[in-house]
């Protein structure tokens, strides 16, 4: 049976949103087809379109605002695998923001398509006008009222794009999807919907306003081919990370770090995946933080584990590092059963107030992972003084040194040792000697 490239969440957009149908003739075309999610890959942009990422079964990319088509661009031209779909999702602001983008695809013919769900507006940012909103909709009052938008698909074409066509939701979609994925090289659609929170909520509205007409358009030329060559790799310039000692570790291990920005969790995070490198084992790391950087949660997800990863996923950690505020709101709702909780003193109240509630974990089991809930109700919650250990830059580091020499999952000579690779590793040398001295 094929497998949906959808799955079954609920889609995150207004009701009425053209979204919605946009992604659902995607999933039918692509079903249609016989294409496995596993061979499509899903370049989504900043905005509206950029929503659809958790209800992807295939591989997703979440690019800069405009930038899409570029990272489409480069898994082309790097994948070896011609047979993969590459679709890029953009919006109409990101298509005109990332304009010459769209252009170099076309004029290169890289096997691609791009789907611009254009609904005239900036949707998430207050229903401002696009370079590609018609002039019956700007209103009169305002100084672009009177400049037309772009033809984006007669742009596209004209670039030597392959296949192009432009239709209005409320048609059935699928067989302008098929067409596209079925030519060969750089194929755009473009889609005009509906904002029912910003601009128009009938599609008779779309065919009224709109000063442009649905199109299909091709070009015959040749598939463009990435021009591939050997040369020095990114990866020659770094220092191997050693195997030096040996952890004890037989499973896999899943930890998160959470914490406020600018307290050095991503940090922390590197440096507990050398350690497990150190220690001979397989490691990986991802950060998650607001687009903002300076302000808000930190959160690191590191996995640990004696066999090689191939899922960077966590829903449930084992571990749960929390040293600030911003870190527990954010990462609350991950505490399971089954989680070791290790928390700075001042969240200890708010952690042990919630004990016996569904969603915290239990004691201690017998072979040192933490066990289901006892009978006391009381979560399995180790809590101390870390900032005062190892101040607020230094408080995860701290945290994670103290699990180290408590539970034994990896030899804490690891951890100093990656801790030697860091330009700041003097500093955190002494941080981790005073989290084993307390």
């Amino acid at each position: 049976m094929q497998e949906a490239i959808l799955n079954d969440l609920k889609m995150p957009y207004c009701p009425g949103c053209g979204h919605t149908v946009a992604n659902k003739s995607m999933s039918k075309a692509l079903a249609d087809m016989g294409v496995h999610p596993l061979d499509v890959i899903v370049v989504s942009d900043i905005g509206c379109t950029g929503l659809v990422d958790p209800l992807l079964t295939c591989h997703t990319i979440h690019g800069l605002h405009g930038r899409a088509v570029a990272l489409a661009m480069g898994i082309r031209m790097g994948l070896e695998h011609p047979d993969k779909k590459i679709i890029a999702l953009q919006g109409d602001g990101g298509a005109t923001i990332g304009l010459q983008h769209l252009l170099e695809a076309a004029r290169h013919n890289l096997d691609l398509t791009l789907v611009v769900q254009n609904n005239m507006v900036y949707g998430m940012t207050g229903g401002q006008t696009s370079g590609l909103s018609s002039t019956e909709f700007k209103e009169p009052d305002r100084p672009e009222a009177a400049v037309p938008g772009y033809d984006i698909c007669a742009l596209a074409h004209n670039a030597g794009a392959a296949y192009t066509a432009r239709t209005f939701i409320g048609k059935d979609t699928a067989e302008l999807w098929k067409e596209a994925l079925s030519t060969p090289g750089f194929s755009l659609i473009e889609i005009v919907e509906m904002c029912p929170a910003y601009g128009m909520r009938k599609v008779q509205e779309l065919h009224d306003t709109a000063d442009y007409e649905s199109v299909v358009t091709r070009n015959t030329r040749t598939v463009g081919l990435p021009h591939r060559m050997t040369g020095r790799s990114l990866l020659d310039g770094l220092k191997p990370i050693e195997h030096t000692c040996e952890a004890p570790l037989d499973g896999r291990l899943e930890i998160i770090v959470a914490g406020s920005a600018g307290e050095a969790i991503q940090s922390a995070g590197d440096l507990l995946s050398t350690a497990g490198i150190t220690a001979g084992l397989s490691a990986t790391k991802k950060g998650d933080y607001p687009i903002t950087i300076g302000t808000g949660f930190s959160v690191a997800e590191v996995i640990l584990s004696r066999q090689p990863i191939h899922y960077t996923g966590i829903d449930c950690p084992d571990i749960m590092i929390v040293i600030s505020q911003d870190g527990l709101d954010k990462v609350r709702s991950r505490i399971g059963e089954h989680t070791l909780v290790i928390a700075d003193t001042k969240l200890g109240p708010e952690l042990a107030g919630l004990a016996g509630q569904p969603g915290l974990p239990g004691p201690i089991g017998p072979n040192g992972l933490p066990g289901p809930t006892g009978p006391n109700g009381l979560p399995n919650l180790v809590t101390r003084d870390f900032r005062k250990t190892g101040g607020s830059k230094g408080a995860a580091l701290a945290a994670i040194a103290h699990w180290l020499q408590d539970n034994g999952f990896l030899p804490i000579e690891a951890l100093i040792e990656a801790a030697g690779r860091h330009k700041h590793g003097d500093k955190m040398k002494v941080i981790i000697d005073k989290a084993i001295a307390a």
